[in-house]
């Protein structure tokens, strides 16, 4: 699948330092220095397209847009993979329900996605890789579990066996009963009769009356949702066989820990005899009005609709910056009329004839998001520059600031 079109992203100056970027690790839960490389594997579980993008998911995608762009920022190369889960039962069950073909809501849903991306900035993934296409590649990573004796049969369906020996639980470090409640709420089958474990994890369904297949050594069907971004990381992001692990980021929403990042790793371990990722790395969930969002309340905030309003995406990227990467958040109408107000300054700011000293402010931004994207910290710098600069204060450089906000923070103004 085609990603969208590049994102100009301009070189900072060569008297800017890029101070060494710390991100906390969710499976140790501390704050841990990213080594400085020339080049990065990251990989981002993307959308199962069955309805728009909401602000959740920019929240998402916007946190590991930041990362890109501070490792890029460092002088490193970034292969970036993001996949779309293409397939896959909430797909379905919309497609029915609306009474449209699967495959053209998928295909609508992709495209008002990217758009969204396109609109808020996003760096695109090199390789942008929905699970039908990567059919292929997970009958082989399913067929190696196979050899490794990590997979059985209940019926005509095919599960993965979760063990000692990958590792299963390190991640989230949550006990089997927690598991098993959130496992049956994303997804998962505990009580399935015929497991091993409860927390076996299907990597081949076999093909239902009514819906698609594909051929396979174990049957015509379809992928698992977890082993479809396994095999996906395994062949696009091309693992240095001198390193301990196989990417250096695996990134997503903070629902993603447990079960689908957990499960990923596991099966990775098993296949591999690597840890997945040197970082996991998640955003927090984003709440409207004191709620949770959900597409079951019907309170979606969604980007196109933000935008067909009027909205500037830009607007959108700031305010989605006023919290931490990693907190759960509320939205609301207030946070967006005060990121568009602050926004309408800062360009009044880098327009006026002089400009309050800008090195401090470019070096202010640059230790809070190598902070852990502390970007509370990054809007605090800014707007304290705004209000200087606005007051009459000089000696600064508006243009060599407006690189550094496209650069670091996609703040193209």
């Amino acid at each position: 699948m085609n990603s969208w079109d590049k994102v100009g992203v301009p070189a900072l100056g060569t008297e800017v330092v890029v101070a060494p970027l710390y991100l906390t690790n969710s499976q140790s839960g501390l704050k841990e220095l990213v080594p400085t490389k020339s080049m990065y594997r990251m990989y981002v579980c993307g959308i199962t397209p069955y309805d728009a993008t909401h602000l959740g998911h920019a929240a998402t995608y916007l946190t590991f847009d930041l990362i890109n762009r501070y490792l890029r920022a460092q002088g490193a190369r970034v292969d970036y993979v993001q996949n779309i889960t293409d397939i896959d039962d909430p797909l379905l069950e919309r497609a029915k329900r609306d009474g449209v073909d699967w495959a053209d809501l998928a295909h609508s849903q992709v495209s008002l996605f990217i758009s969204d991306m396109v609109n808020l900035r996003v760096i695109p993934p090199l390789h942008y890789i929905g699970a039908v296409e990567a059919i292929p590649l997970v009958v082989k990573a399913v067929e190696d579990l196979d050899r490794r004796g990590s997979i059985y049969p209940i019926g005509s369906d095919y599960y993965f066996s979760n063990s000692v020996e990958s590792g299963f639980g390190s991640l989230s470090h949550l006990s089997k009963s927690a598991m098993e409640l959130i496992f049956a709420e994303r997804g998962g089958d505990p009580t399935l009769p015929g497991k091993i474990n409860s927390l076996d994890s299907l990597v081949w369904m076999s093909q239902r009356e009514g819906e698609p297949g594909w051929p396979s050594s174990f049957g015509v069907g379809r992928p698992g949702w977890h082993i479809e971004c396994t095999a996906i990381a395994l062949e696009y992001l091309h693992p240095d066989s001198h390193e301990d692990h196989l990417i250096d980021i695996q990134g997503g929403g903070s629902d993603l820990i447990f079960p689908h990042h957990e499960m990923c790793r596991s099966q990775a371990r098993i296949l591999t005899g690597k840890e997945l990722a040197a970082n996991y790395v998640h955003a927090g969930m984003i709440g409207f009005d004191g709620e949770k969002m959900s597409k079951s309340k019907g309170n979606l905030v969604l980007i196109s609709t933000l935008v067909a309003n009027g909205v500037d995406p830009l607007a959108i990227r700031y305010a989605l910056m006023a919290h931490h990467y990693r907190s759960d958040r509320m939205w609301n109408q207030d946070l967006l009329e005060r990121a568009q107000a602050s926004l309408l300054r800062l360009r009044t700011a880098l327009t006026m004839n002089t400009v309050h000293e800008s090195a401090t402010v470019m070096q202010s931004i640059i230790q809070a998001l190598a902070n852990d994207l502390d970007t509370p910290a990054v809007i605090a710098a800014i707007e304290a520059w705004v209000a200087e600069t606005l007051k009459g204060s000089s000696g600064g450089d508006a243009a060599a600031l407006r690189v550094g906000l496209d650069a670091l923070l996609g703040l193209k103004i």
